[in-house]
Parts: C-alpha cells; sequence; structure tokens
C-alpha cells in the first residue's frame, strides 16, 4: 500500500498521515527528511516528535530514503517530507529526477505501507527568483509521480481531508 498525503503549510497533513499509518501494526517507521538549520526549524521538529510514542521508531535521514526503505521492508513507514527531501537534494546539487525514480521503484517493493507526506506549492504565484523555480518545478513533477503510483492520495485544506484516489475504489 502506498499512499500520498498532500496539502499546504499547517493543513494539518502530517497529523493525518500519523493517524493513517497508525492503523497499521507497530511499530511505525518515522522517515524524518528535515534538517533542523536554525531555532524555529529545531521546534517544529520537537513538536512533531512530542506526538510520537514508543511505538514509533524515529530515522532522520535528509537524501537516501531508498537505502532506509530497503532496510525497513516489514514496517509500516511515514515519510514526513518529501517537500524538505527535494529541499535536500538540490541544495546538495543532487539528480532530483534520478532520485525520484529510485524512490518509486524501492517504494513497489517495501512489503508493508509506505504513507508519504509532501506540500503542494503549485497554488500560489510564480515565484520570482530561479532557484524558487526550480523547486516549484520539482515538486509539481515529485507530486504527480508519486500520486500516479500511489494506491490512495488524500489533499488536506484546513485539517479536512478530500480523497482524490483511491484504487480499493474503483
Amino acid at each position: 500500500m502506498i499512499g500520498l498525503v498532500l496539502g499546504g503549510v499547517r493543513s494539518g497533513k502530517s497529523v493525518y498521515a500519523e493517524n493513517w499509518i497508525q492503523q497499521y501494526s507497530a511499530p511505525w517507521i518515522y522517515l524524518a527528511t528535515g534538517r533542523a538549520w536554525d531555532e524555529e526549524m529545531q521546534n517544529r521538529i520537537a513538536k512533531h516528535q512530542e506526538r510520537r510514542d514508543h511505538q514509533w521508531e524515529t530515522i532522520e535521514e535528509p537524501l537516501d530514503l531508498v537505502s532506509i526503505l530497503s532496510k525497513t521492508q516489514q514496517k509500516p513507514v511515514l515519510i514526513d517530507c518529501l517537500t524538505l527531501w527535494v529541499t535536500n537534494l538540490l541544495m546538495e546539487e543532487q539528480n532530483v529526477d534520478l532520485a525520484v525514480n529510485r524512490l518509486a521503484d524501492s517504494l513497489h517493493k517495501h512489503m508493508a505501507p509506505v504513507i508519504m507526506v509532501s506540500s503542494e506549492v503549485g497554488l500560489g504565484i510564480v515565484p520570482v527568483n530561479p532557484l524558487a523555480r526550480q523547486f516549484c518545478d520539482h515538486m509539481g513533477m515529485v507530486n504527480q509521480k508519486l500520486a500516479t503510483i500511489s494506491d490512495k492520495v488524500t489533499f488536506i485544506i484546513a485539517g479536512l481531508p478530500m480523497i482524490l484516489k483511491d484504487s480499493n475504489k474503483i
């Protein structure tokens, strides 16, 4: 089972994804991609950590999601979030398209459910600088590719889920 949760900043997508993955047997893997560059980001990470109890195993990996998925084949995994992962790839000047293709291939091989969280960044105006436009272009491609291979895709708006795709109901 591959799931994708999309939404804007502070839309409730992480909480929704955490509740979703908890429908499966524990322990759950929380694959965290964020880097604590500053105090504000440290506080965001701490708030996420406070919601998780001892049944969660947190693995922090900003770049190589595929290696973690290969080591956790039998456990449900929550990847939070793809947006920060793509940011990390861009900052490290890695090939985003190649990384996304590798991730997509590994998702099909994972034996337990994988739920991914990603921000929908394409609902606003076109950014004024080239790096921001490149980021938005990559996120649009990443979200489209992973939505295509996902069994279920949910868009969160103001904490409310909108099911965009559910292969079980087709």
